[in-house]
């Protein structure tokens, strides 16, 4: 007589596996990988890969020795985490800047809370907001787009976002700094034109990633969308309202790290909402912080402590935004 194996649900098999989904999020990063290796050259290759072997070893160490369970680095969870944080560095950060905050991405965000699945902050934002607190110089130095083989006609090493925020504190109005920065429009701004982190030198590789993703069904478009929509709806009115103080939609929407975070990083699955409810208030509450930071706060961005803030409200969101149970939906 043949045994009978007796498991647990679910028993429906997909083909979605962590390791195809990491690749294909790395697959979506390459186009942004590629124009910021180009633009900024050994710089951004050495953070890259100083990033990348850190959040691996640190994964390895962990596990191996501390945890003494299986080593899951091959599922390329630690990677994408490397890569992220990589590309939400100043390209001219030093090598040891991207080591501590790989350290704190896996170390502190992901392993304390016992691996893949059960970190409650996206893990490269952990990295990111905790460089940008203890090393604010070395965060904050920006370098002009420079192609490996030409020379970029590249305005300023100072972000928009600084600009706009430096020229506000200083007197002037938005349109005189517009005036006095020819690339800070839209059109500019699409391809590396202006100095930032390597992840934002061009929004068009983070849109084909974008679009990839969608294509392979990684992500749902409701968190990115909301967010997009939020934020030019409220840049939108406090620029109606006082355009000398406050900068509009298309600025907001392609300065700062507002594609990279929405698209990689605010879509996490772990540290998103599992509805589609959920989603659009998860992107809602995005959105808002930050505009509110952006136009309030003390730091230029504010998509990286947005994202974080909400990470903590997306238990309350899943056990708000249930999905109707199978058996128990309204009956016509």
């Amino acid at each position: 007589m043949s045994k009978t194996i007796v498991s647990p649900a679910p028993h429906v098999h997909s083909e979605f596996s962590t390791v195809r989904l990491m690749r294909d999020v790395l697959i979506a990063l390459a186009p942004a990988v590629l124009v910021s290796l180009y633009f900024y050259g050994w710089n951004a290759l050495l953070l890259l890969v100083c990033c990348v072997a850190t959040c691996m070893a640190v994964q390895y160490l962990i596990e191996k020795f501390m945890l003494k369970c299986s080593v899951t680095v091959m599922d390329c969870s630690c990677i994408v985490t490397g890569v992220l944080l990589a590309l939400n560095l100043p390209p001219a950060a030093p090598w040891w800047v991207a080591v501590i905050g790989s350290i704190v991405a896996i170390g502190i965000a992901k392993m304390s809370f016992g691996g893949l699945g059960q970190n409650v902050f996206n893990p490269a934002l952990v990295g990111r907001v905790f460089l940008l607190i203890s090393f604010p110089v070395a965060m904050t130095t920006w370098t002009a787009p420079q192609s490996w083989f030409h020379s970029v006609d590249a305005f300023s090493g100072a972000t928009p976002l600084a600009l706009i925020n430096e020229g506000l504190h200083s007197g002037s109005t938005v349109q005189e700094i517009l005036a006095a920065n020819p690339d800070l429009t839209p059109a500019q701004m699409l391809f590396a034109r202006a100095g930032g982190s390597a992840g934002e030198a061009s929004v068009i590789a983070l849109l084909i990633g974008f679009v990839y993703l969608l294509c392979r069904r990684v992500i749902k478009p409701h968190i990115p969308v909301t967010i997009w929509i939020t934020v030019a709806v409220m840049t939108g009115i406090f620029s109606l309202c006082n355009p000398a103080e406050y900068t509009g939609p298309l600025f907001n929407l392609f300065t700062g790290g507002l594609m990279l975070g929405s698209i990689f990083m605010a879509t996490d699955y772990v540290t998103s909402p599992m509805t589609n409810k959920g989603m659009i208030i998860f992107g809602v509450g995005i959105g808002v912080l930050t505009v509110l930071i952006r136009f309030f706060g003390s730091y230029p961005e504010g998509v990286s402590f947005a994202i974080l803030i909400m990470n903590l409200t997306v238990p309350l969101l899943n056990k708000y935004c249930k999905p109707v149970r199978y058996g128990y939906g309204r009956r016509k």
